[in-house]
């Protein structure tokens, strides 16, 4: 009895799991085509990157090579004394704009002060004995004339006048020698600039060998660019030359000028020169710049720095191509040539009408699908 009642309630139990999928199955059914709507299918991959582009197109390409230049003053310097002493007073501070005369420096003149007054007081006494001896000539000339002197005493008071005279001339030189010996001790700048480093000090001792300073004039400037020997053969005046900043900011546009016959024995280089404007007074001089000398001209494929990647050394870019009607991005391996401002040369692996990718490139493998933006 108990095995019987066992295989009905299976029975039952079977037959009703049956009937409950079955509904199931039938809801499924009607609730995917309610309105018409189709069933879902499972996804095909990973939804489509967005992606900006760039096209490859053939554009002047500029062969360049940047060197580092040194900036000089056209009009510099250095402010020495012509005489020694001590450092009484220092006039301007470094930096300064000066005027040509402007004192710089004063050197103790107390010591020369009275070397002149001496040699001024030794010129009036010069002068007190040419008026002696022409009162001398005067009376030995109403003398010879009563015969009461003679001839050669005559001659002895001209010439002692003659002698005067030229004692006289020779006190004056001393003076006029020793009041511009004065003069120098007041170092005035020889011409209009800026003042630079001021090594002495008050009190220090300078002699002619002394730098007191530099006045540098820096409304217009050289550029010294030092260009390797196997260069010569290419540099020409009215090369154009770029001026950039350390950080890659363009300073001024300028041409050269100058190129040396000569190569330096202990560098191996030809100097080039070339002349910039300063009106704003960015530049100093003895500032190092970034020269870039541009060679030439000529036609050539460049891709945005921001579209190429490299892997173990080697660049490479995402290419857009069309694939099974959608778009996909293909790894492709380039040459590259230099870089001007944001982009490269390409040598190799890229053609015009070229498509790359230029924005989320690190987030794409190689096939991976992408939808252009912009």
């Amino acid at each position: 009895m108990r095995s019987t009642m066992t295989r009905s309630l299976s029975s039952f139990a079977i037959r009703r799991l049956v009937h409950l999928t079955v509904a199931a199955a039938l809801l499924s059914g009607a609730g995917a085509c309610r309105g018409g709507e189709a069933a879902p299918t499972p996804s095909a991959g990973p939804p489509p990157a967005p992606v900006q582009l760039a096209t490859i197109e053939e554009v002047p390409v500029a062969e360049t090579t940047e060197y580092v230049a040194t900036l000089r003053a056209i009009r510099s310097t250095s402010v020495k004394p012509q005489v020694e002493g001590h450092v009484r007073r220092i006039f301007v501070a470094s930096g300064d704009r000066v005027a040509a005369g402007t004192p710089l420096v004063l050197i103790d003149p107390d010591r020369q002060r009275a070397a002149v007054e001496s040699a001024e007081a030794a010129l009036a006494a010069r002068r007190a004995d040419l008026d002696y001896a022409r009162q001398q000539l005067a009376r030995m000339k109403d003398l010879f004339a009563q015969r009461v002197v003679s001839r050669a005493e005559l001659d002895q008071a001209e010439t002692a006048v003659k002698t005067a005279e030229a004692a006289l001339e020779a006190a004056g030189a001393q003076v006029r020698a020793g009041q511009v010996q004065l003069q120098y001790y007041q170092v005035v700048a020889p011409t209009a600039g800026i003042v630079g480093d001021i090594p002495v000090r008050v009190g220090d001792r300078v002699t002619p060998d002394t730098v007191l300073t530099t006045v540098d004039s820096n409304d217009r400037l050289e550029v010294y660019i030092p260009v390797p020997a196997e260069r010569a053969s290419r540099l020409t005046t009215r090369l154009p030359v770029q001026l950039l900043a350390e950080d890659g900011a363009p300073l001024a546009e300028v041409a050269v000028t100058f190129v040396s016959p000569r190569v330096d024995p202990d560098t191996q280089t030809v100097l080039a020169k070339a002349i910039v404007g300063n009106p704003g007074g960015r530049l100093r001089s003895n500032q190092f710049v970034r020269a870039r000398i541009t060679w030439a001209t000529r036609p050539g494929l460049v891709v945005p720095v921001l579209a190429v990647l490299r892997l173990n050394g080697q660049p490479f870019v995402f290419v857009a191509e069309e694939q099974q009607g959608r778009l996909v991005a293909r790894q492709r391996a380039v040459r590259l040539g230099p870089i001007t401002g944001d982009r490269y040369t390409v040598v190799d692996g890229l053609a015009p009408g070229d498509r790359v990718v230029v924005s989320g490139v690190q987030r794409l493998g190689d096939g991976a699908p992408i939808q252009a933006q912009g």
